[in-house]
């Protein structure tokens, strides 16, 4: 992350989650996008995520977004002290409503498909189909069950806690995650083990060929070393 040498701010929030979970997610970007990219990342919720990839790759314009006031106001706070030059100011985006126009390389979405409807995950891949330049990236972070189980007793937990805080929330499968990005023309590149049970899912716009070494996926879709929390 940037210098503290700022004056904090009493909006800025601070997520130990992202704390760590940040390092983990810009290594996977970084080894599935090119080095000068558009990046637009939705519910980027404290701003910290946006803080520290746009800091360590300046070859990034990245567009932080959320719904949430006092998202967007932590998110401005932590960019207006420390935020470099590529590191837009956020703008207000429900995914199920009119999002910015132009292409991007890269849609980032950490923990925003199961605290959300599932007609915000229906949205996102639609939208993604229709944005994504040829070759882009759709990025999900969050935990997911595989093939209708979940992976931890700990993801089973989280689960049922979302479900009471709003049913329309929860973790969701993953095939069937998949199953809904295939028809809006995306397609599995990997899937990477993440700390504290998450999985990071990497998706391509389809009709161009994946970077890096995805040819080597087993069969369950996981690539490179599993890394922990």
């Amino acid at each position: 992350m940037a210098s503290s040498d700022f004056t904090a701010s009493p909006a800025m929030r601070h997520s130990p989650a992202a704390v760590r979970n940040r390092q983990p997610i810009l290594e996977v970007l970084q080894a599935v996008l090119p080095e000068q990219a558009e990046v637009l990342e939705l519910a980027s919720g404290s701003g910290e995520h946006a803080l520290h990839c746009a800091t360590a790759m300046p070859g990034w314009r990245w567009q932080p977004s959320d719904l949430d006031d006092e998202s967007l106001a932590s998110i401005e706070a932590w960019r207006s002290a420390c935020g470099p030059g590529n590191l837009a100011s956020p703008i207000r985006l429900d995914a199920t409503r009119e999002w910015p126009s132009g292409k991007l390389d890269a849609i980032v979405a950490i923990n925003l498909v199961h605290i959300s409807p599932w007609q915000v995950t229906e949205a996102l891949m639609a939208r993604a189909g229709e944005t994504l330049i040829a070759n882009g990236v759709l990025y999900l972070y969050g935990p997911y069950r595989r093939h209708g189980q979940h992976t931890s007793a700990s993801n089973a937990t989280f689960d049922a806690d979302l479900q009471r805080r709003d049913p329309r929330w929860g973790v969701r499968d993953l095939d069937r995650v998949l199953e809904l990005a295939g028809r809006h023309g995306l397609v599995l590149e990997r899937v990477v083990e993440m700390p504290a049970n998450n999985l990071s899912v990497v998706l391509r716009r389809h009709g161009s060929n994946a970077v890096g070494n995805a040819s080597s996926c087993d069969d369950d879709g996981i690539h490179g070393p599993t890394m922990s929390a």
